[in-house]
């Protein structure tokens, strides 16, 4: 297995409610299980949701960014950009 990297999808979604953020979250859930029939594995870690700032931060374990970028395709997740992260937990 490749090695895992942490990535962070950056996401601009002014007037997001609570419970559009959890349909993503189960849209990505799903594509990451999808994903992983295909023997792709990415893993979704959690949500940052930023309500005043409309932004959305999703984080991902994946081997690489185009992987993660796939997944929030297929979860129809509009994104700016799939940056590299640091988990500050493990520092």
């Amino acid at each position: 297995m490749a090695p895992m990297h942490t990535y962070m999808v950056d996401c601009d979604l002014p007037g997001m409610t609570r419970e559009q953020l959890a349909g993503s979250q189960a849209r990505i859930q799903r594509a990451c299980e999808q994903a992983a029939a295909r023997g792709d594995v990415v893993r979704y870690l959690r949500a940052i949701w930023v309500p005043v700032d409309g932004r959305v931060m999703y984080l991902f374990q994946a081997p690489d960014a185009t992987a993660v970028e796939a997944v929030c395709r297929a979860a129809e997740v509009p994104f700016l950009r799939v940056v590299d992260a640091v988990d500050g937990n493990g520092l």
